[in-house]
């Protein structure tokens, strides 16, 4: 029975923290995809914001003023998307994987630069995002190791469920939802009621690179100590098919990452308690991205303008 309760509780540990930076980046996709714009450069944006995130921390000693940047330089690569995708009318899908790109390449030059090697310095304690309820369970009894593994984690992650909470609110119950959920299906419309759907759009693309680049943040100051060029590795596209199986829901986003996330935390189990290869028990999660995909992607009600770039009438 003790041993059954520690390798829940370190599933469920495990889970929450690989859920994190995946649910950040969805509900930046959310707030992209809804609005009309396809961003499949989330990978590239969570890579600026790990490493950015990463670098700020360690020069400045301040964990949250590193995640706040990461986020920035998520933004910022969502503003160079959103001006080419959305002001300019340029492919989205192009212009995503080239934001993609542009984010891994850039982030390895700069930590080439200013540590001569492609991986910065590991993270101290003291850099990292803070675990909140440290020490609160008692760690002698199984049930205070069992609350121990699912409450004592980061704080990043009371965060972005929080915010789910809100995104939700703002989607569904607020004007600017109703609006950002307009644009994505009837633009045109959307133009003769007086809503400015390129300026919506807009900012829709950075709040998305925003999310996306706190996510890429979570994974170097909270999972690991330190940004490599391999530290996202996929998690972009896994959020994104995270936000198609929610059907383009914050709500069911919530529920797509935690479904990646278990898989994750189920590769990290295995890998440490049985003999089985970790390079195929890496394949987990990517196997079922491909199987969610696959089952789910003609399910999803897809916004009707979503991809196709909105040109002003005249």
């Amino acid at each position: 029975m003790t041993d059954f309760m520690n390798s829940l509780g370190f599933i469920l540990y495990v889970t929450l923290a690989y859920t994190t930076p995946l649910l950040y980046a969805a509900l930046g996709s959310c707030f992209s995809e809804v609005s009309g714009v396809v961003n499949i450069g989330i990978e590239g944006m969570m890579t600026a914001g790990a490493f950015t995130g990463t670098c700020v921390a360690y020069f400045t000693g301040n964990p949250w003023m590193g995640f706040l940047c990461g986020g920035l330089a998520g933004a910022f690569l969502g503003l160079l998307h959103a001006l080419a995708a959305v002001r300019l009318g340029a492919d989205q899908t192009i212009t995503g994987a080239a934001i993609t790109m542009l984010g891994i390449s850039t982030a390895t030059i700069i930590c080439k630069v200013l540590f001569s090697s492609t991986e910065t310095i590991p993270l101290s304690v003291k850099q990292k995002i803070p675990k909140l309820f440290m020490g609160v369970f008692e760690p002698t009894t199984v049930f205070g190791r069992f609350m121990d593994y699912v409450f004592a984690t980061y704080a990043s992650t009371y965060l972005v469920f929080i915010l789910t909470l809100v995104v939700w609110f703002v989607f569904y119950k607020t004007r600017f939802g109703l609006r950002l959920r307009a644009c994505g299906e009837h633009p045109q419309a959307c133009e003769t009621l007086g809503i400015n759907v390129i300026s919506m759009r807009f900012l829709c693309v950075v709040i998305s690179g925003f999310f996306s680049g706190l996510g890429g943040a979570c994974v170097t100051m909270a999972i690991s100590t330190q940004f490599r060029p391999i530290s996202i590795v996929g998690q972009g596209f896994i959020a994104i098919a995270a936000v198609i199986f929610g059907k383009f829901r914050p709500q069911g986003a919530l529920l797509g990452c935690l479904l990646f996330g278990f898989c994750s935390g189920l590769k990290v189990v295995l890998g440490a308690s049985s003999g089985v290869n970790m390079q195929l028990l890496s394949m987990i999660p990517y196997v079922v991205t491909v199987l969610i995909l696959v089952l789910f992607v003609g399910k999803s009600h897809v916004p009707s303008a979503n991809g196709k770039p909105y040109i002003k009438a005249k």
